[in-house]
């Protein structure tokens, strides 16, 4: 998270969505940057509301706009998926290394998540507890130019993104039963996604 008090800005650092390349770029310009664990650098809508609203208000003279990325779900998943493969995670319990993208969104399906596919959903991460949605603005991850676009307006310079904590490539695909179980699960991931303008 990143918290630009001058431009009345809070970045809000969606996970898997080029949050590391935005937080390595901007960084060193905001007055407040919560990074280095997970917990902290992707700290969600609900718990900004909750704990650093009341003291951001005490240093913003107004109400800031909250910008956030959101990728397509499908992609989103495929992404925790080949990251979460990668060799220094095998044998740990949330390795995806011998699983299947099947079997890994089968687990995410799940009420009990097994510890692989407990990543959580991009929907709650931007939405306050009640459910509703908190950001300003957002951005489609495969548009990420209109992101960069925006914020190099907002910030008054010019941001060249450089890849960070890039999943390993992979061809992943989907069975057609998973992936209409999926969206009707995570209908309103789908229709945030579809929502959200070019």
């Amino acid at each position: 998270m990143l918290i630009f008090i001058k431009e009345n800005l809070v970045f809000f650092a969606t996970p898997k969505t080029a949050s590391t390349s935005i937080e390595t770029t901007l960084g060193t310009l905001c007055e407040i940057r919560l990074s280095k664990m997970p917990s902290l650098k992707h700290t969600p809508y609900r718990k900004y509301k909750r704990l650093l609203e009341p003291f951001v208000q005490t240093v913003m003279p107004n109400e800031p706009d909250c910008v956030a990325a959101f990728r397509e779900p499908v992609d989103w998943l495929g992404s925790w998926y080949r990251y979460r493969s990668r060799n220094e995670l095998i044998g740990k319990p949330n390795s995806t290394n011998n699983l299947s993208f099947n079997q890994f969104v089968e687990g995410y399906l799940q009420d009990d998540q097994p510890a692989y596919a407990n990543v959580g959903n991009q929907a709650k991460f931007i939405s306050d507890k009640n459910g509703n949605v908190g950001m300003t603005h957002i951005f489609k991850y495969d548009h990420m130019n209109a992101m960069v676009r925006f914020l190099s307006e907002r910030l008054k310079k010019q941001i060249n993104l450089p890849k960070a904590n890039v999943s390993p490539k992979m061809e992943l695909s989907l069975s057609p039963e998973l992936q209409r179980e999926l969206q009707n699960a995570y209908r309103i991931d789908f229709d945030i996604y579809e929502g959200v303008a070019s």
